[in-house]
């Protein structure tokens, strides 16, 4: 099975971010079977920045996001995204790849699932 889940929100203000990455990370637990991808967009595309500092305690989407690429698990940002932030030059997150919309909808048709936060 493929889920393909799609992120909208900022990592940081809500917890939408959080939750995706909880579900994603409880998904890999529990099968190794399920392909697991990511995709970030609008700005959700701050998830996948490095060197992400937060106060102890706090949960921590960098942490979150290598926890789903270590187990496998695809993580995309969109370029357009990215841009439009004014990230086009910046590194991302290790494992992390810069993507578009036509690899969005090869994601899309290619999932079983697709979930949106």
């Amino acid at each position: 099975m493929r889920i393909l889940i799609i992120i909208n929100d900022a990592p940081y203000g809500t917890e939408k971010a959080y939750n995706a990455f909880r579900l994603a990370m409880n998904i890999q637990k529990e099968s190794d079977e399920v392909e697991v991808a990511v995709f970030l967009m609008a700005d959700a595309v701050v998830c996948g920045i490095p060197n992400q500092t937060t106060p102890q305690g706090y949960y921590n989407i960098e942490r979150m996001t290598k926890s789903v690429i270590m187990k496998g698990g695809k993580l995309k940002a969109c370029g357009t995204c990215l841009d439009a932030r004014g990230l086009t030059n910046i590194k991302l997150i290790e494992g992390t790849e810069r993507s578009n919309m036509k690899e969005l909808t090869e994601l899309t048709l290619e999932a079983d699932k697709v979930i949106t936060f």
